[in-house]
């Protein structure tokens, strides 16, 4: 009879370490904003300010400006990839990453074909394509633009064919920091093909999408250690398991303490279970919290649900390297929510990020000011 190889054992607190290495939270990470998008595989960005928080969290000296500046460069842009959501991506990725889940776009087309009988999907693709790239659109505009062609079709089911058959990007200024701007949406393409726009880095003008192996191996970069699950709950797909398989052979196998299987790279940092984490400031949907079919490694059982109200995440708090409360910042002014007890010196150390956090991000001429209450209601 086979036996089963007896890998190592990640107990909650190493797995929190680990990741919390990977995704530039156990200290903040010297490097260029630019970089630490790519590393990360791009920033989950429904909304506008929290790809901006995300880097601040990580980034030592960040300033919203660096950002702001890629954006309006279109070195990095804003488009829906991972779990059909708005990411910021690098301009590279922004091209080679969507291909990757593609076929997960065309099966959600799936969910709304009772309106869209009678609809040519190929040929509504070519009209968007140029529609759009003639000059960037609403979606508003799209849509009406489709229903002169289909006029008996669903408007709101035109709507998401358009969006998931093309690769759309949000065009400046949306997305920059400090301006504002309705959402227009131009292809990823004709957005970087377009004057002013960066050559893509070590790349030809139509870039090879990444192979499922080389995202495998960039995820678990910067969320590993994880599961097969982990990662399809991640990037949205299904079926990834061949891809590991291909890959165990260079990898580090260990199990959680469920008995699940977790991969690696075999010298990625795995920090002691007693490494100190600094608090952080995490915005709604930071990618930490998404990135994970099992999230008690960032997210203890008891305080499970806590962090949503519906549909919307709260901003959250870490310290020790786990969740342990809400705030909101408002007019120079950041409210803390503690979901638990919290020794006084780790209160003391929130205080003090979160000053920092107003300095940085909150734009008040240095005041602010950190006060302790509810949020949540």
């Amino acid at each position: 009879m086979a036996t089963r190889t007896a890998h190592p054992v990640l107990d909650t607190r190493s797995l929190n370490r680990a990741t919390l290495a990977r995704q530039l939270l156990l200290s903040r990470a010297a490097i260029p904003a630019q970089d630490a998008v790519a590393h990360l595989l791009g920033l989950q960005a429904q909304n506008v300010k929290p790809p901006y928080f995300q880097l601040h969290a990580r980034l030592a000296g960040f300033r919203p400006a660096e950002l702001a500046e890629l954006m309006e460069s279109r070195q990095v842009v804003r488009m829906v990839t991972m779990r059909s959501t708005i990411h910021t991506h690098t301009a590279h990725d922004a091209l080679t990453l969507r291909p990757l889940v593609q076929g997960a776009r065309d099966r959600e087309v799936n969910h709304f074909r009772k309106g869209l009988v009678g609809v040519d999907l190929e040929r509504l693709g070519e009209l968007a394509r140029a529609f759009v790239e003639a000059e960037p659109r609403t979606m508003g505009e799209i849509r009406e633009e489709l229903l002169t062609q289909w006029p008996d079709a669903d408007p709101q089911s035109l709507s998401v064919a358009a969006r998931c058959r093309l690769p759309l990007v949000q065009v400046t200024p949306r997305g920059v920091w400090g301006r504002s701007g309705q959402v227009r949406l131009t292809t990823v393409e004709r957005w970087l093909d377009a004057p002013g726009a960066p050559a893509v880095p070590a790349a030809p003008a139509a870039p090879a999408p990444q192979s499922v192996d080389d995202v495998v191996l960039r995820y678990l970069g910067a969320f590993g250690p994880a599961s097969v699950k982990d990662m399809q709950v991640w990037a949205g797909l299904t079926r990834l398991r061949e891809a590991f398989e291909r890959l165990r052979p260079q990898l580090a196998v260990f199990r959680d303490e469920n008995g699940v299987e977790l991969f690696d790279l075999p010298d990625a940092p795995r920090p002691d279970a007693g490494t100190p984490a600094p608090p952080r400031f995490l915005p709604e949907f930071d990618n930490l919290l998404l990135s994970h079919a099992d999230r008690t490694r960032v997210v203890a059982p008891e305080i499970k649900g806590r962090t949503w109200v519906g549909n919307q995440s709260y901003c959250t708090l870490l310290v020790d390297g786990f969740v342990a409360g809400l705030w909101r910042l408002e007019e120079g002014t950041l409210t803390v929510e503690l979901l638990g007890k919290v020794s006084k010196k780790d209160k003391a150390e929130v205080v003090a990020e979160g000053e920092r956090l107003i300095a940085d991000m909150a734009d008040q001429g240095g005041r602010c000011s950190v006060r302790f209450g509810s949020i949540s209601g």
